[in-house]
């Protein structure tokens, strides 16, 4: 066996010689650790050590619950199937919170809340009525109610309808909130269309809508009118406008119904208009579905009926729709002054009163068939049931 020869400061650099097994077998002493040096054992020194490994382990946490929290607001929410989520107007961040975790649309508030705010920044959630997808994350959420795209509901006015039988539409549509305006506005002034609009939208604010929009269009109607009418004011224009709507509700046919009158009023010939005798009778309301026009209601003097007084009525007779209006500001140039209807759901139209006399009589004697084939309809369904009846008589007899 070999050794180093030497002490233990040249244990390293001595000679190799040889020695006992039994010697060579012992463990060399391990050399002694190095000693702390005097700033190393230096309170300053030791302090900024701790803080270091402070903020570390400060960091290190806060990264792990930033990862937490990050990976909840993006991932999959609780929500198993698509539902609604209603922000009220004037809701907070907080409360909005509040309401989903408690309709269980997501897991926890507060990372909501957190997170919201790093996505919002100077921006708020709208309000309005939302549709959360099922599995929706916090953040599709915060995304959804930030873009302000909340469910739209319709409200459909039909051109034609008196401002009395829009507010009984407005009263009856359950979706909208909040009372009618105390005062209707004037015959003529809302404008009949299909309303867009979200949960909470309340009755006033869709009459203010249909009125700012009906402004708008007879304004660029009036703006594009023949320049030959004989129509003074934007109002007038209306007023006709409400006539050919009632009187046709075929779109092809408002420019020539409207040139029939305007044909009329050039040659100073009363309108004689069936809707404006029904409008002096029975106002806003409209004429009952089973009340027939008689002969003494066309001779009867109102400040509405065509048959009886010179040029237009006072007012509109209902709500004319755009097209209405747009007919009547450039109707169509024929020589037509009269026009009744054909049987198709259509008119015919005659320049002479001959032509007309012939069209009516033809239109009457359409009206006589229809009758004539409606009684027999109505007879035959008669005998039809007295015979089911006879035979079930019969039947209960024999048992």
């Amino acid at each position: 066996m070999f050794g180093r020869a030497g002490g233990k400061n040249d244990a390293d650099s001595g000679p190799i010689v040889p020695v006992s097994p039994s010697q060579a077998l012992k463990p060399e002493m391990a050399p002694p650790p190095p000693r702390r040096s005097r700033r190393a054992r230096n309170q300053v020194v030791v302090f900024l050590n701790f803080i270091l490994s402070l903020v570390i382990f400060v960091a290190i946490v806060g990264i792990g619950i930033f990862w937490y929290g990050k990976t909840e607001f993006e991932g999959r929410g609780p929500l198993d199937q698509t539902t609604n989520f209603m922000v009220r107007d004037g809701a907070g961040l907080n409360q909005i919170a509040a309401a989903l975790e408690r309709q269980g649309i997501i897991d926890n508030q507060r990372i909501f809340s957190i997170g919201a705010k790093g996505v919002l920044g100077e921006d708020t959630l709208k309000a309005g009525e939302y549709e959360i997808k099922a599995h929706a994350s916090m953040l599709e959420i915060v995304e959804l109610l930030q873009s302000g795209k909340s469910i739209l509901y319709s409200f459909t006015v039909p051109e034609g309808q008196t401002v009395q039988q829009v507010f009984d539409r407005l009263k009856a549509d359950e979706m909208l909130q909040g009372d009618l305006p105390e005062e209707m506005p004037a015959e003529g002034a809302l404008l009949p269309e299909t309303y867009k609009f979200s949960r909470g939208t309340t009755r006033a604010e869709i009459v203010e809508q249909m009125a700012k929009a009906q402004t708008r269009a007879l304004e660029q109607v009036w703006e594009r009118r023949a320049p030959d009418l004989p129509l003074e004011t934007p109002e007038e224009l209306v007023i006709l406008a409400s006539i050919v709507e009632k009187e046709t509700a075929r779109a092809d046919e408002r420019p020539r119904v409207a040139g029939v009158f305007i044909n009329r009023l050039n040659r100073g010939m009363r309108l004689q208009s069936d809707p404006t005798i029904i409008y002096g009778l029975f106002g806003g309301a409209g004429k009952p579905a089973d009340r027939p026009i008689y002969k003494s209601d066309i001779e009867k003097p109102t400040a509405y009926n065509t048959y009886v007084i010179d040029r237009l009525p006072p007012t509109p007779i209902a709500n004319p729709g755009r097209e209405a209006m747009e007919a009547v500001a450039n109707p169509s140039r024929t020589k037509d002054l009269y026009f009744v209807a054909d049987g198709t759901g259509g008119h015919a139209f005659a320049e002479t009163l001959d032509e007309h006399n012939s069209n009516v009589a033809r239109w009457r004697r359409l009206e006589s068939e229809r009758a004539k084939a409606l009684a027999a309809e109505k007879a035959e369904a008669a005998k039809a049931a007295a015979s089911r009846a006879a035979e079930g008589e019969a039947g209960t007899q024999d048992d």
